[in-house]
């Protein structure tokens, strides 16, 4: 659909704003095909009797006599509201009737009889007040195929002849205002999404009507498939809606709060938020576009978590991913942003830290920057509830952009403690996302940072459950088997309940274990743990007194010969 209405003009957030106001300068400064989109409005606005008789209105209308007066289609508008409505609508009632009672697909017509020609050809020699019998004969036969089988396209002469098109327009919402009881303008917007240029047409009716624009498209979005991606039907109505919300910004995200409301058409709701808050982000420098899914997916609500979910499942299954696709550009989208944060200047080889002649809290890496972390913090958490909740599966560049943010070294702030500690479980629970000898090497070596700079983030951050205690934790439950331990400190740190298999931890388990923290390190490492300040029941995170418990339990102590009578007394 958004190729098929490329070439027409299409009414500007400028024009539609205008009417909205009833802006007359505004409208008097509209070039002339912009204004010829909107001439049945403002010819009925002109010619019909109107309810305010203030004096002010009365000076706005002169104007729009004036505006309308050197218009050469006004005088065929003029003609169509000449019309006797009521007899027309009689007519249509009669039709109706006679379609149930023989079958919408009969060919027998009251309003229309004698066709000559085609229709285009017709309605080319008709005068104003056939065509008005021809288009609604045409749009009553649309609205009928709808309802006994939506989804499909239905051909139409006159909705598709190009040069008629304008006059076609021009009729149509005569008719809908007019004929508002025998038109609704929800069931006439149903009805356009199945003939070619049906958002074209949909967006003027709308325009001439501009109070409808919400009713509109709630209408729309109710009647719609709760996964737009998956019908040519659903991306019709996606890509309609779209255009309605190009033409009133606006209004876009409370269209976008309809679709989640109705959990309908979720490739719309990710639809609109690129179209229109792409560029725009929090004061912490998070975007709309990572608020928007994160809230789908961790927040509270499980039928729209289950719905978004099936949205990222569904579109994953599709045999090509086209640039086309929503979920493509949501990708590419967040993959952008996650780039755009990244460490600009890296090490090319892998330096051990030991070997390093620097300041304790200087590394070979260039850091992430403070003003980046939250927002690095909130993608990291968003990619893991696309991995973990709704089942996406990350391209290689996906994952080695992903795995090169989680291993950059952050600022010793509370949010940096925060990051790192989110970076760490999502190692744990994404495994997979380190699938190289080189990959795991850089894993590596920035755990072995961590555990050289817990102390210097504690002492500056000022936070006193780092990630030191989190990382002996993991160490001491890694040598006493006790992976669900672990499973429930990742989900509780990540703050989601994600399925971690047990066997996923083995490779990771052998690097702690063998590699990194040896059960004698870690019992000698954690008697040397500051004792924490002050230390109450309301401290929250891992603490130095859950990792010598720990130790206590498994006799670790004892086992290694290391000396405690002092430290738990602390």
């Amino acid at each position: 659909i958004m190729t098929e209405c490329t070439s027409l003009q299409f009414v500007s957030p400028f024009a539609f704003e205008a009417m909205q106001k009833v802006d007359v300068v505004c409208l008097a400064s509209l070039s002339d095909p912009e204004l010829r989109l909107l001439l049945p409005c403002l010819v009925r606005m002109a010619l019909c009797a109107p309810a305010d008789q203030s004096q002010s209105w009365a000076q706005d209308k002169k104007l729009i006599l004036r505006l309308l007066s050197g218009v050469e289609a006004v005088n065929s508008i003029v003609a169509l509201l000449s019309v006797d409505f009521h007899a027309l609508e009689q007519d249509a009632s009669k039709e109706q009737q006679l379609r149930h009672k023989l079958g919408g697909g009969s060919g027998e017509s009251i309003l229309v009889s004698q066709l000559q020609h085609g229709l285009t050809l017709e309605f080319e020699h008709s005068d104003s007040p056939r065509r008005l019998r021809l288009v609604l004969s045409e749009l009553l036969a649309i609205m009928n195929k709808v309802l006994e089988c939506s989804g499909t396209i239905s051909s139409s002469e006159l909705f598709e002849s190009p040069v008629y098109l304008e006059e076609a327009a021009d009729v149509l919402c005569i008719l809908q205002a007019e004929l508002p009881s025998l038109l609704p303008i929800v069931d006439v917007a149903e009805a356009l999404l199945h003939v070619r240029n049906g958002a074209w047409f949909l967006c003027l009716l709308v325009a001439n009507v501009p109070d409808s624009f919400n009713e509109v498209c709630r209408g729309l979005i109710k009647n719609g498939e709760r996964q737009d991606e998956e019908s040519l039907g659903g991306r019709r109505r996606t890509d309609a809606l779209r255009f309605l919300c190009k033409m009133n910004p606006s209004q876009a995200l409370k269209v976008r709060g309809m679709v989640v409301e109705e959990c309908h058409l979720p490739g719309l709701g990710v639809a609109l938020t690129l179209d229109h808050t792409k560029n725009e982000a929090c004061e912490d420098g998070v975007s709309d576009l990572v608020c928007f899914v994160s809230g789908l997916l961790l927040g509270t609500n499980a039928k729209v978590r289950t719905w978004f979910g099936t949205f990222i499942r569904n579109g994953q299954q599709r045999k090509r991913e086209t640039s086309s696709s929503v979920l493509w550009q949501m990708r590419r989208q967040l993959l952008l942003e996650l780039m755009g944060i990244l460490p600009t200047v890296r090490s090319t080889r892998i330096v051990e830290e030991a070997d390093v002649d620097m300041e304790p809290n200087v590394s070979v890496y260039s850091g992430l920057k403070e003003e980046h972390v939250v927002k690095a913090s909130a993608l990291l958490r968003l990619y893991c509830a696309l991995m973990g909740i709704a089942g996406l599966k990350p391209t290689e560049e996906e994952a080695e952009q992903l795995l090169q943010l989680m291993t950059s070294r952050p600022p010793a702030t509370p949010a940096g403690v925060r990051f790192v500690s989110l970076s760490f479980c999502m190692l744990l629970a994404f495994s997979t996302l380190v699938s190289t000898p080189e990959q795991e090497q850089l894993m590596v070596v920035w755990l072995s940072w961590m555990i050289k700079e817990e102390a210097y983030f504690e002492s500056t951050s000022g936070v006193s459950a780092s990630f030191g205690e989190m990382l002996l934790l993991v160490a001491m439950y890694f040598h006493s088997n006790q992976l669900s331990a672990i499973i429930d400190l990742v989900c509780s740190t990540l703050g989601m309940k994600i399925v971690i298999k047990p066997s996923s931890l083995s490779r990771m388990k052998t690097i702690f274990t063998q590699e990194i923290f040896t059960e004698q390190v870690v019992t000698a490492h954690a008697v040397r743990v500051p004792v924490t300040s002050n230390l109450s029941a309301n401290i929250t995170g891992f603490l130095p007194i859950h990792c010598i418990y720990q130790l206590l339990r498994s006799r670790s102590f004892t086992k290694h010969k290391v000396s405690i009578k002092v430290c738990p007394y602390k």
